[in-house]
């Protein structure tokens, strides 16, 4: 037997679990082109073209869709960050009055504590308080001076 032959015959030979794949060729319907296909009527130009128009439409839906749902994202991302930089501005500012009261404070209090010393102060000077009103005359006055 020459080598075609064993082709010819190993190729008639059928697969395991199946009869005969001639039978099986036969049985099924066969595919074929057909030239023209169907004529385009105005119904379907129509309905292509709303069809297309849809796809139009959705697609520029979904293009503000994302475009508005950035743009929120970004305001909403320059709110919080302006929002985070006014807190940060006021707890400055706070520290700053804090700090400003605090001084206030340490200045009252050592200016009463100035007064409360004024007395003893001015008598160690040699001062004495004032024991009655104080009257000046001035009609007997004469201006002495370099100016005359």
């Amino acid at each position: 037997m020459s080598t075609a032959t064993a082709r010819s015959v190993r190729s008639r030979i059928a697969p395991a679990g199946r009869d005969d794949d001639t039978r099986a060729a036969s049985s099924r319907p066969k595919l074929q082109v057909v030239a023209g296909g169907k004529e385009k009527k105005d119904s379907d130009n129509v309905a292509s073209g709303i069809l297309g128009r849809i796809r139009t439409v959705s697609v520029v839906h979904v293009i503000i869709a994302v475009v508005f749902l950035f743009a929120a994202l970004l305001g909403s991302l320059a709110l919080r960050t302006q929002m985070v930089q006014n807190s940060f501005e006021a707890a400055q500012v706070q520290s700053s009055i804090s700090k400003l009261n605090q001084d206030v404070e340490d200045d009252q209090a050592q200016l009463d504590g100035l007064q409360a010393s004024l007395p003893d102060r001015a008598q160690k000077m040699g001062m004495v308080p004032q024991s009655g009103p104080l009257s000046i005359d001035l009609q007997g006055y004469q201006p002495t001076g370099k100016g005359q």
